[in-house]
């Protein structure tokens, strides 16, 4: 007889990260959502913290990643139809983001910290699969867009913010809900829209027709779509819906699906536009400033997003840490690994912070100038800093995060973007520029949201007060990136110091404000409380 090969059992591996409710395990975000004024989303944010935090939530956002959305031009009888196919896993996110209200929350149900109860949902939604929050995000952003045209915006807006997710391509008046999204670039102008080709000409019953491309129109599968065209009057804006009130579908062309480097949920598509009908929002050659409220709200969607992303790796770090030995003790308990997973919980809880306090100030009216500000800054540091972050978790893993089945392999391919989508940095930083010396008003506000800590910590108050010394010499585009940090940790530094325990905002401004801090993850004053950082950001606390 042969002897059984021998079995080697998998020692020192670390369990799944799963059966755990999403939102009690964060708690920096149960507080955030009490001091942004959404206390009162606690109760729908457990129910959807336990359906996210399943081992079924883990697969669903595995399959909806390898099994790629397929493009169908052409139905087997050779007509055109221009179609993308999607695993039923991304119906399952898009169902229960559309069913919890993150694509309307604000617009349903306008109370007092809607806009903040939508982002403590949002963001455990992109915790587990981010990619379907591209067709989410813009459908939200979409609403203060239409209301320039209240005659369509009545038309479009009961569908839109509807609880019921309604896939297919059939008409408005035939679905239960419906999705919106956007497409503005072109192949020659990228982020300068004003270089569009693409023209509208108005028809005789008051809609346009459209001809030209867009290179990139993600989620082609949605119901609509805001693009900005050339009209007679100049650049404008306009609602193109992908099936017509008859039941034909528009002369949209979908060329091809983009092969991107991660978000390989979503689909994103090259279009042609063959004389397509649509409608316009706005007055004519005013579609940028029109269309910049759609902007402004995806934007935060981009804070949002990337503060998910930290808040994975956070979790995903921490807890291997907290099960994976090495030279004798656990990893949680090396000196020096403590010290890297605390200055990752750190960045985590600048960044949440900062999603929940931009969400709130969309939540006030009264906040418009400040709000003006701060998303820029907050777009251009947050989802800067998103994709180091995530190259730094991974590598707490070691070979095991570098392997596809490990949840942040995918994660480090999707943080770059949200630094790119919604204005690269150097277009946001010149937005920022923009936004102070056409409103100067909004760094008035913005200075008076820092100052609400001052006095709290000796290295906050040294740099804002070299902040003010940078303004007051009058910034320039070539040192607008180092504005924008400025601008960006001094707002960060403010929250932490007046939401967040002591050790963790001693923790930042120490590391990243104090005379001794240090370029990388971990290289930063011994002797932080390191310790209590770190269970504090570790899923169950254990």
């Amino acid at each position: 007889m042969f002897e059984a090969e021998p079995v080697f059992a998998a020692a020192n591996q670390v369990p799944p990260l799963e059966d755990r409710n999403l939102f009690h395990d964060n708690v920096p975000l149960v507080e955030a959502a009490k001091w942004a004024g959404a206390e009162w989303v606690g109760e729908a944010a457990w129910a959807l913290g336990e359906v996210l935090g399943s081992g079924d939530a883990a697969r669903w956002a595995e399959q909806a990643n390898v099994n790629r959305p397929v493009l169908r031009t052409h139905d087997r009888y050779g007509n055109r139809v221009d179609e993308v196919d999607f695993h039923p896993a991304w119906h399952r996110f898009m169902a229960l983001s559309v069913e919890f209200g993150c694509h309307a929350m604000p617009w349903r149900d306008p109370r007092d910290g809607a806009h903040a109860a939508r982002a403590v949902l949002f963001s455990m939604l992109g915790q587990i699969e981010p990619g379907h929050g591209c067709p989410i995000s813009m459908t939200y952003a979409s609403v203060p867009v239409l209301r320039a045209n209240p005659e369509l915006a009545a038309q479009w807006e009961p569908s839109i913010t509807s609880t019921s997710y309604d896939p297919g391509l059939r008409p408005r008046q035939a679905k239960e809900g419906v999705l919106v999204g956007m497409a503005m670039t072109e192949k020659q102008g990228g982020s300068d829209v004003r270089a569009n080709v693409t023209r509208a000409t108005r028809l005789d019953d008051g809609t346009y027709a459209l001809r030209g491309h867009k290179w990139f129109c993600s989620a082609p599968m949605n119901d609509a779509f805001l693009v900005l065209a050339q009209a007679e009057g100049g650049l404008s804006c306009f609602l193109l819906p992908r099936v017509l009130p008859d039941g034909s579908r528009n002369a949209i062309r979908i060329q091809r699906l983009k092969d991107k480097l991660g978000n390989h949920a979503n689909a994103s598509s090259e279009i042609e536009l063959h004389d397509a009908i649509a409608f316009p929002v706005g007055e004519e050659g005013r579609g940028v400033r029109t269309i910049i409220e759609m902007v402004n709200h995806t934007r935060l969607d981009c804070v949002i997003g990337t503060a998910a992303g930290m808040r994975q790796c956070v979790a995903e770090a921490t807890w291997h840490a907290a099960h994976r030995s090495a030279f004798g003790k656990p990893l949680i308990e090396q000196p020096l690994m403590r010290q890297v997973l605390a200055d990752l919980c750190v960045e985590s809880e600048a960044a949440t912070a900062t999603m929940m306090r931009l969400a709130a100030a969309y939540d006030r009216p009264e906040e418009a100038a400040f709000r003006r500000l701060a998303t820029a800054v907050a777009k251009y540091w947050v989802c800067k800093r998103g994709p180091g972050h995530a190259a730094e978790a991974l590598e707490c893993l070691g070979g095991n995060g570098y392997v596809e089945e490990a949840p942040l392999a995918r994660r480090y391919r999707e943080q770059p973007l949200m630094s790119i989508w919604e204005g690269s940095g150097n277009v946001v930083c010149l937005d920022i520029l923009r936004a102070m010396r056409t409103d100067p008003e909004t760094i008035e506000a913005f200075l008076n949201e820092v100052g609400l800590a001052s006095g709290a910590d000796r290295a906050f108050d040294a740099h804002v007060a070299g902040l003010k010394r940078r303004l007051a010499a009058g910034p320039d585009e070539a040192s607008a990136r180092l504005l924008a940090d400025d601008l960006a940790l001094a707002l960060q530094g403010s929250l932490l110091l007046r939401h967040a325990p002591s050790e963790v905002a001693g923790a930042f401004t120490a590391a990243r404000l104090g005379d001794n801090r240090g370029a990388s993850y971990g290289a930063v004053p011994a002797g932080l409380a390191a310790t209590g950082l770190v269970e504090r950001n570790l899923p169950g606390g254990q």
